[in-house]
């Protein structure tokens, strides 16, 4: 799962982006993965396990949600969201 969003520009600023994927690992756990930075520039990476993939997709709602009160909008969205 991915999702993609970019928060508006204030003045002459580059857009800033975060991207969020879940991805399963090799040994059956969830991996959350958070990118996030300035369009065209340096971005940071951070990678969260987790042994279920409720537990994972959880946390990966609650920072889409902290995100989007932040301002962040939704440009691409790819993957299932319900957990299995």
């Amino acid at each position: 799962m991915r999702l993609l969003m970019q928060q508006r520009p204030e003045g002459d600023e580059a857009p800033r982006f975060v991207q969020l994927m879940l991805e399963p690992d090799l040994l059956g756990g969830w991996t959350l993965v958070r990118e996030s930075g300035v369009i065209g520039g340096r971005s940071q990476l951070r990678r969260q396990q987790f042994l279920e993939r409720e537990s994972a997709f959880a946390a990966f709602e609650k920072a889409r949600d902290q995100q989007v009160g932040r301002g962040f909008q939704v440009v691409f969205s790819q993957g299932s969201g319900a957990p299995r």
